[in-house]
């Protein structure tokens, strides 16, 4: 590990522990947050966060939801929900002293960080959108309640690789063996027995009841309000955010600007390098801006 990364611990308003990864220490440039999808943990955006520090130093905050990476288990799986992880969000901004940043939201955080911006202004310089917008493809949701809290008996990481080849490798056939090895290793905890899942699996729980046939909530006239700077990222072979939608959202918004990252779907690793430069070459515009 990076002698820039180290582990902090914050308490949410219920007393849980709220684990969150900070790269780097440096106040003078406006720091960077990341907020990860509805399973994945802080350690995903490792190597953007060493990326982007390279760039021009800075704070860079990843957190882990309850239930996710370092964070505690929730005995209560109904609080593993939007509005509750909303507030922590808030608690551990608050208690690593963040008055204002660029938020990176990978799917559901990248709800979280419209939400944000939307809701606390003040706290929002600009977002990173990955593979989430608006409008969500219901059928794309339907396919992740299909696998969210399920894993087969996989003994090593080789054979978690080729697991999660298995599961994703159509959708994503520009990834590389070493970043399958990054998603993998991220994915799962070791055991004496076997790998287990980062995350409390009591999640799935929270997507039991999804029914594709019903309308989701109309996000198009919070997110045609957002006055911040937006990049939203977009996989080619994205089951959740259509080339429509994505498209939509720069016509919609005249401050949002649209990339689309090829052969991967739902969501965009975040390790290639045309990516990375696309999010650096953004990130440089807004610190130019202030």
């Amino acid at each position: 590990m990076s002698e820039k990364l180290h582990s902090r611990f914050c308490t949410a308003p219920d007393g849980l522990n709220l684990h969150a990864l900070v790269y780097g220490d440096d106040a003078s440039a406006t720091p960077i947050v990341c907020l990860p999808g509805l399973t994945r943990p802080a350690r995903d955006f490792i190597i953007l966060a060493g990326y982007l520090h390279a760039k021009t130093p800075r704070r860079i905050v990843s957190m882990d939801y309850r239930g996710r990476g370092g964070s505690d288990w929730d005995p209560e799986w109904r609080h593993y929900s939007l509005p509750v992880e909303y507030v922590d969000i808030l608690a551990v901004l608050d208690q690593l002293g963040v008055t204002s940043a660029i938020f990176i939201g990978l799917s559901r955080g990248g709800l979280h960080a419209m939400s944000l911006a939307s809701l606390r202004p003040e706290l929002v310089k600009a977002l990173v959108l990955n593979d989430v917008g608006p409008e969500i493809n219901p059928q794309g949701l339907a396919h992740i309640s299909s696998y969210v809290g399920r894993l087969p008996l996989l003994r090593n990481v080789h054979e978690a690789i080729e697991h999660f080849k298995r599961v994703m490798g159509d959708r994503f056939p520009a990834v590389p063996d070493e970043q399958w090895l990054f998603y993998a290793e991220n994915s799962l905890n070791a055991t004496p027995e076997r790998l287990r899942l980062s995350y409390d699996p009591q999640l799935a729980r929270m997507m039991e009841n999804f029914d594709p046939t019903q309308p989701l909530p109309d996000l198009w006239p919070v997110f045609c309000e957002l006055a911040t700077p937006i990049l939203a990222l977009r996989g080619e072979n994205s089951d959740i955010l259509t080339a429509e939608a994505h498209a939509r959202m720069a016509e919609r918004n005249p401050r949002c600007q649209i990339h689309v990252v090829p052969g991967q779907g739902h969501a965009p690793l975040l390790l290639d390098a045309p990516t990375l430069e696309r999010i650096a070459s953004f990130i440089h515009e807004v610190d130019r801006a202030s």
